[in-house]
């Protein structure tokens, strides 16, 4: 089968052996896939991706062998391997979480020596994981479900309490996803702010109510002009809490992961903000604690989703409360993955490309 392979450092498309479905597992061709920021970073930095694997106890990938990227997936069951209940039909279009139940363990699919991705014409899943997709979704708009799925965990993991304000730093995929996971929340304002106008224009398109270029206005002054308290909650404020700005709560939502990005968010951050952390920054990077202490700044990181979000977020594309086909900015096929790789650099040209293997 076809496939655009990880060799050397680059992307380049040949050949590789079809899969052959284990116990419980199911063979499906791909349908959609999308490019997520993690394969460009992996790319781009994969030694440091090793690194970090092997300090968290996961099977690293051996840069020597080939790998075959691609988690965000729509795909179209082909046949059974032993020990399947085989309860959906061949050619049922079915999502699932990135990952392959084993007798060693949970192994990630995307990241593997030995299991590919979906910027494969083939790939293998495990039954249990298999969602049905509804309504009669699009693959390429199904293939979301990973990423809003990203959002929906962030904002899940933000503690939400009601009256807060929201302000989400970088509108590229993992923002987006936030700030539509945000607006099925019903907290409101939320405020967004990118340098990029293409994705400054999604932003308010997914649900984002205020819309800052950093170039022109400081979005954390910007927060805070919609963060303002109502006289009835100044008034209910304890003595020593009336000396400080009357500001509503704060959440923070940093989705860029650049050096130098999470202390610019320490030092706009108002007293008491909740930061969350959702950019993945594959660099070394340095911040001063003593602002955080000072301000008394909670900093939550997050990763993935839980199995329960990510099902929730299938639902929702498929009943239209996310626009996901704003999104998508293009399609390739196999030969076409390394340029898509490059010409996801320029966010005013892209913000997600959706592999099509059989293109």
């Amino acid at each position: 089968m076809r496939a655009a392979i990880f060799r050397n450092g680059e992307i380049v498309a040949g050949q590789m052996a079809e899969p052959k479905p284990c116990h419980g597992q199911v063979l499906v061709k791909t349908l959609a896939c999308g490019i997520c920021g993690s394969d460009l970073h992996a790319r781009q930095h994969a030694p440091r991706m090793v690194e970090m694997a092997k300090k968290t106890g996961r099977t690293p990938m051996d840069l020597s062998r080939d790998v075959v990227f691609g988690h965000e997936f729509c795909c179209e069951i082909v046949d059974f391997g032993p020990g399947t209940t085989r309860k959906l039909k061949p050619g049922t279009h079915v999502c699932s979480l990135p990952a392959l139940l084993t007798p060693e363990g949970i192994k990630g699919i995307g990241y593997s020596n030995e299991f590919v991705g979906g910027y494969a014409e083939q790939m293998l899943l495990s039954e249990p994981l298999l969602l049905e997709v509804p309504n009669g979704l699009a693959p390429e708009h199904a293939a979301l479900t990973e990423p809003l799925a990203v959002g929906v965990h962030a904002v899940a993991k933000a503690n939400i309490q009601g009256g807060e304000v929201p302000l989400v730093i970088g509108c590229g995929p993992v923002g987006l996803a936030v700030i539509a996971a945000l607006k099925i929340e019903g907290l409101h304002p939320i405020i967004a702010a990118d340098y990029s106008p293409a994705r400054r224009a999604l932003a308010a398109k997914l649900g984002a109510d205020i819309v800052v270029d950093p170039k022109v206005s400081q979005p954390y002054a910007t927060w805070a002009e919609h963060a303002q308290m109502s006289e009835a909650e100044k008034a209910a404020r304890p003595p020593l809490q009336a000396m400080l700005p009357a500001l509503k709560p704060a959440i923070i939502f940093e989705c860029v992961g650049v050096p130098g990005l999470l202390q610019q968010v320490f030092e706009g951050a108002p007293r008491d903000a909740r930061i969350v952390v959702v950019g993945v920054c594959m660099e070394s990077d340095r911040h001063e604690p003593m602002l955080g202490i000072m301000k008394e700044l909670n900093v939550q990181y997050v990763l993935g989703y839980t199995p329960e979000e990510f099902a929730a977020s299938l639902r929702l594309i498929a009943e239209g409360q996310v626009d996901a086909a704003a999104m998508v900015t293009a399609e390739v096929g196999i030969d076409g993955v390394a340029k898509a790789f490059a010409d996801l650099a320029n966010p005013e040209a892209h913000t997600k490309i959706i592999v099509q293997p059989w293109r």
